[in-house]
């Protein structure tokens, strides 16, 4: 049975809720970030809890935070620039909770996505880099009724999952992003950006590709 716990931080602009599934024996803290809190995005997201099922499979702590006026975490959304701050307070309440030695892992799906792969940028930058990210649905490039999305560079064994009939991130611009990074990117046939009757392959995938 899962004990899930409901945490309020205090972060940059107010409290960040957090939603916490402590691990017996973990081997690893895994940081999971939810979509766009301005169309619906939450951290009870189907594909954020299943990415969260992966994870506690994998033997790993889990969090997830609500983005920016979300839930019961305070401030306004910010286009993932004050977000990325919100998860770096997130990631050093689970340094000190779950220790130092703990290997990290960052996960995130479509906004949540572009948000972690900043925050594995800054993470390099302060001296304590993510072991490894998931990237679901990534926003990247022009989306329609959005904005252009500059998503950050990330290491080579990052696991970067999209859907073939993805209609609110094209697989194009995804393509587009990974080139550059010479980045393999597993597409699923006839997934769209929900997945859809799919999200069971995304834990198959990340299983399959994990060691």
């Amino acid at each position: 049975m899962i004990h899930r716990q409901h945490l309020l931080l205090d972060g940059p602009a107010g409290k960040i809720e957090v939603y916490v599934e402590p691990h017996e024996a973990a081997t690893g803290i895994a940081l999971i970030a939810h979509p766009h809190p301005l169309f619906g995005g939450t951290a009870d997201n189907k594909v954020v809890t299943t990415l969260a099922k992966a994870f506690r499979e994998l033997g790993c702590a889990t969090l997830r935070p609500s983005f920016r006026g979300v839930g019961g975490s305070e401030g306004e959304h910010d286009h993932g620039n004050a977000e990325t701050e919100d998860l770096l307070a997130v990631h050093a309440h689970a340094r000190q909770r779950f220790g130092a030695a703990l290997p990290v892992y960052l996960a995130g799906f479509s906004f949540g996505a572009h948000v972690v792969a900043r925050l594995a940028q800054r993470l390099v930058e302060v001296g304590d880099p993510a072991r490894r990210l998931v990237l679901v649905g990534t926003a990247a490039g022009f989306i329609e009724g959005l904005r252009q999305y500059e998503t950050a560079a990330v290491p080579a064994e990052t696991i970067v999952i999209h859907g073939a009939q993805d209609e609110t991130v094209p697989l194009p611009n995804v393509l587009a992003w990974a080139e550059t990074l010479d980045l393999p990117i597993t597409v699923i046939a006839g997934a769209d950006h929900f997945f859809h009757r799919r999200l069971h392959l995304i834990r198959d995938i990340i299983h399959r590709q994990w060691h």
